[in-house]
């Protein structure tokens, strides 16, 4: 017991130290934005308050709880440190709502606001920057938040069960797990909005609606189709969603305007699909899945044996 307590003690010794280096390196590169841009902006009035507050949120009071924590950490108060450090977790939730919007109108304000261009570029000059342009650091809050879980975890795991400050830990770790997946979760949205509206571009004419509320992309490929009378197998663009399984051919190399669209040519609802492998099951050559609808039944081949099976297993996801 003894020799496992010393090796925890070791351990955790060393996690802390690290974190607290690191956390020293972020309220640097922190302080580098406030310094030469958020303080001397304010002082300038280059931008209107409305605007520096969506490129910049509320990164001043992400400084201030991260150097409170630092302070605390110096002095060994890991408990207290930590306490404080909790009630300021959901700063980073809405430092990441907020940094889709804060990209948009920094490029805008670059593109239209001359001597905030011109102020810009001679702050990123500075050596304190060492090459770095104000974008690179903006997205620190959020690397710095994925760092926290595994510093807590690891502190965690090196931390006896039967002390108090075990029980603050676990509470750490559980709060910041919450704000991840909370972060996580709008990156994951905002992908998808992303992945919807690509498709929508790439499918010829308004009739086939993929932006829709609750709709999420998951995978895309070429497949063949294979006809149920003896004709030829037919090479289609197939777009898996959520919800429903759309195939689409190119339109017409010489058209005019969607020479490099897809026409929709089916839309297939999943709720009520069934999914079988016909062949496929061993490593030979490709394979064949079996689409059952209940108006009709879709034979899709392919001549990759991992295309096909990563397909059986997108479909039954996505129907399941």
């Amino acid at each position: 017991v003894e020799d496992q307590r010393a090796r925890w003690e070791r351990k955790r010794s060393r996690t802390a130290k690290e974190l607290l280096e690191t956390e020293h390196k972020y309220l640097e590169q922190l302080d580098l934005v406030l310094t030469y841009f958020v303080t001397i902006l304010k002082a300038k009035g280059t931008l209107k308050p409305a605007v520096l507050e969506t490129i910049f949120g509320p990164l001043e009071s992400l400084y201030s709880a991260s150097h409170i924590l630092s302070l605390h950490l110096e002095k060994g108060n890991l408990g207290l440190g930590l306490e404080n450090f909790c009630q300021s977790l959901d700063l980073y939730g809405y430092y990441a709502e907020n940094l889709e919007q804060a990209n948009k109108t920094l490029k805008e304000q670059v593109r239209k606001n001359k001597s905030f261009r011109r102020f810009k570029k001679l702050q990123e000059t500075r050596p304190q920057f060492q090459g770095r342009q104000l974008e690179d650091l903006l997205p620190l809050p959020l690397q710095r938040l994925h760092q926290y879980k595994h510093f807590f975890r690891d502190l965690l795991e090196n931390t006896s069960p039967d002390t108090a400050e075990y029980q603050k830990l676990a509470k750490t770790v559980k709060s910041v797990c919450e704000v991840s997946h909370w972060v996580r979760d709008i990156f994951d949205k905002r992908e998808n909005s992303l992945q919807l509206l690509r498709v929508q571009k790439l499918l010829k004419g308004q009739k086939t609606q993929v932006l829709t509320p609750g709709c999420w992309y998951i995978r895309e490929g070429w497949l063949l189709v294979v006809p149920s009378k003896g004709e030829e197998l037919k090479r289609r663009m197939f777009f898996l969603f959520s919800d429903i399984l759309i195939a689409a051919k190119p339109c017409h190399p010489l058209h005019l305007l969607n020479s490099n669209k897809l026409s929709c040519q089916a839309v297939y609802p999943l709720h009520q699909c069934r999914v079988d492998k016909v062949f496929g099951h061993t490593w030979s050559q490709g394979g064949l899945l079996s689409l059952s609808f209940p108006q009709k039944t879709l034979l899709l081949m392919s001549s990759n044996q991992q295309e096909i099976n990563d397909w059986y297993q997108s479909l039954k996801a996505a129907v399941r």
